[in-house]
């Protein structure tokens, strides 16, 4: 009898140390679910955000509400959700600026690889090549070709050094062997107005910012940045297919909740979240937005991430070597 006992505690205490979920955690989300964007609202986070998390609410059987805390390229969202209590009811989304901040700022901020959990990629959308109609040049090779005959004449707008629409243009530039001169600006109307007069010649900006202008005719579009053709352009060509093999970067929106969130709960938001991006309202709203839907695993986000600060430490180390010079 005493050996009985003595085995049904030892087995007690081996299950009291397995990771069994709980009720909780089983039957999660029983409350709302806030999705925190560190943009302002109609920004292309934004509407990412919104556009996805009305979809997840319905599928999860619980409302996903869109809360933005913008400042400072995303970093006060983006810490204010890994102090956040690690049970799956605050979520970020995530863009391509969470990886930038941690290569051009090592040291500040939170470590999107350290102190937070992926869930799953929601979409991307390109930047879009755009110059001025009065540049006399009518594609990518063109551009580049002007670009080396009169070095730093060119002038590029940027929404602030360290932007993704600016280290695309680094990127464009390292490949490409050129230079040109960065104009900066505080958002992208000003760089848009001072495109169309003439003002600057070259811009790269997210696709829902310039389509409205490019089917104007007001600014010309060259090529777009990713590998693949945008849903949204699909005869525009890409970077890669005219001038320069390989080059692909865009803004990527993907969703992360903070570092020791129960697995089976980033499972299960992942799940709706791929389940989400098969949903017909749900594409066509994306589209309609420039965006196109990605998805994934908490592991293939992970591997995402990885790859993304490695390309933007090196974008950025030849940059700065680049000043030196």
């Amino acid at each position: 009898m005493a050996l009985l006992k003595r085995t049904i505690l030892l087995i007690a205490a081996l299950l009291a140390l397995c990771p069994i979920p709980s009720m909780a955690q089983e039957s999660y989300p029983t409350r709302p679910v806030r999705l925190i964007v560190g943009f302002a609202a109609g920004s292309s986070g934004d509407v990412a955000a919104r556009i996805i998390s009305h979809k997840l609410g319905e599928i999860m059987s619980q409302s996903v509400i869109v809360e933005n805390q913008p400042g400072a390229s995303s970093m006060i969202a983006t810490d204010y959700v890994t102090r956040a209590p690690k049970d799956g009811y605050t979520l970020l989304l995530a863009t391509v600026a969470a990886t930038i901040n941690m290569t051009l700022m090592p040291g500040k901020g939170a470590n999107i690889e350290k102190d937070l959990a992926p869930i799953a990629l929601v979409g991307s959308i390109p930047n879009i090549l755009v110059v001025t109609p009065t540049l006399s040049v009518n594609d990518v090779k063109g551009l580049i070709a002007l670009a080396k005959e009169k070095p730093n004449l060119l002038l590029y707008g940027a929404s602030g050094i360290g932007s993704g629409p600016q280290l695309t243009a680094e990127l464009f530039k390292q490949m490409a062997g050129i230079q040109m001169t960065a104009v900066l600006y505080p958002g992208s109307a000003q760089q848009l107005t001072d495109l169309i007069a003439g003002r600057i010649h070259v811009m790269f900006s997210p696709a829902s910012t310039v389509l409205g202008f490019i089917y104007q005719g007001t600014v010309r579009a060259l090529a777009t940045t990713q590998a693949k053709r945008a849903s949204a352009t699909p005869d525009l060509p890409t970077i890669s297919e005219v001038a320069l093999p390989g080059f692909d970067t865009g803004i990527w929106f993907g969703i992360l909740a903070p570092a020791g969130t129960p697995t089976v709960v980033i499972d299960k938001v992942s799940r709706a979240t791929n389940e989400a991006l098969k949903d017909p309202s749900v594409l066509q709203q994306l589209h309609t937005q420039g965006l196109d839907e990605l998805g994934g695993s908490p592991d293939d986000f992970r591997r995402f991430i990885r790859s993304e600060i490695e390309r933007w430490s090196r974008v950025i180390h030849d940059m700065d070597e680049a000043k030196k010079k």
